[in-house]
């Protein structure tokens, strides 16, 4: 598979590490919590789920490839991240459906009744 990211892309994480060390242990801390195998109301394959549909929603290629392999390894089927991924697509549309309102207000369009 051709990424338009690399593996050793996280070797800048020594940059985290060496500039603010204490957040980017905070954040792996925090991270670890979130999805942590046991202890939490939403079991972990449905977390891995939820975090596949972000992650479509906000495209970040790393979370994509992350989440999608973690959900399969959490027990997720492929119709179940087929499922997960085109409820971020109905999302993402339905932003783009609701801000189609602002479009109509900020170019003046006062008349809201239909005909």
């Amino acid at each position: 598979m051709s990424h338009y990211h690399d593996p050793s892309d996280a070797d800048y994480d020594k940059v985290y590490a060496a500039e603010t060390p204490d957040l980017l242990k905070a954040f792996g801390r925090f991270d670890a919590a979130v999805f942590a195998p046991e202890g939490r109301a939403l079991d972990l394959k449905h977390r891995e789920l939820i975090a596949v549909a972000v992650a479509l929603t906000t495209q970040c290629v790393y979370c994509i490839e992350f989440h999608s392999q973690n959900a399969m390894k959490a027990g997720a089927t492929t119709a179940e991240l087929a499922e997960a991924s085109w409820v971020a697509t109905a999302i993402r549309a339905g932003g783009g459906f609701a801000h189609g309102r602002l479009a109509f207000k900020y170019a003046g369009q006062t008349d809201v009744t239909t005909s």
